[in-house]
């Protein structure tokens, strides 16, 4: 089973930079989007994908935020939000069950400059990651999509620069330490333990792509019950389009 996801930093815009080519090219048998930035009568996917089932959680504010999830399979269920009204105004969690697992594209918030949103970030992973374990007391979790931090030095090109910037400050590190210490797995870690220079986002300054100046803050965290499934994981570094690119990951 392939999985894809990738923040697509407005759906609309990205129709029009291939990304119907980049889906069909691909052929991932699920693709999480974050950042749609669009209600679904705002979006008319091409006929080359007429044959996806697209399931929405999209931001009460227009042109904001907002997730996807297209499936080729029907899930047994789907559900917005994690239930916390604080949370759920924002469309940045989107959960399907399937008969082996759930699955969840999730977007979180950004600190923003000065960490001015910090507070409530750390209110997000923890309300989140209780998400994630209360589901998980029922079947295995897979979600994947942008968690906006990066774990560790590795994860970005420039750490010292940027530390206690927003995306690497103690206490957003601290938020995925906790997902590490619940047992989910960073797949793409995972099997690329201690390599440099892979990174999922750039940005659009100073040609900071071209000279890959980047942040890896893009993932795919599988449930402990799932890792003797993982067979790859990749960062599509070269499907352009958006700020970030796709991430992949590959169950046996």
């Amino acid at each position: 089973m392939k999985l894809h996801s990738w923040n697509v930093n407005g759906l609309r815009a990205v129709q029009k930079k291939g990304f119907a080519e980049y889906v069909l090219a691909h052929r991932p048998d699920v693709l999480l989007l974050q950042e749609t930035k669009a209600t679904p009568d705002q979006v008319e996917l091409p006929s080359s994908l007429s044959d996806w089932r697209v399931h929405w959680n999209s931001a009460e504010k227009k042109g904001y935020s907002g997730v996807a999830i297209f499936t080729r399979e029907e899930p047994l269920d789907v559900r917005l939000g994690i239930g916390i009204d604080e949370h759920d105004h924002e469309g940045r969690v989107l959960t399907l069950e399937f008969p082996d697992f759930f699955l969840i594209s999730v977007y979180t918030p950004n600190a923003q400059d000065g960490l001015r949103r910090l507070d409530y970030r750390q209110r997000w992973d923890r309300d989140f990651l209780a998400w994630v374990r209360g589901l998980e007391a029922t079947k295995p979790v897979i979600f994947g999509g942008d968690l906006n931090v990066a774990h560790t030095e590795i994860d970005l090109a420039r750490p010292r620069e940027n530390r206690m910037s927003a995306g690497f400050s103690d206490e957003e590190r601290a938020g995925f330490d906790a997902i590490v210490g619940a047992g989910y797995i960073d797949s793409f870690r995972h099997l690329h333990p201690g390599e440099p220079g892979h990174y999922s986002w750039w940005s659009f300054r100073g040609g900071a792509r071209s000279r890959n100046v980047g942040w890896r803050i893009d993932y795919f965290c599988v449930s402990p019950r799932l890792g003797d499934r993982i067979r790859s994981a990749a960062i599509h570094a070269d499907v352009e389009g958006s700020d970030h690119c796709p991430v992949e990951l590959v169950l046996g």
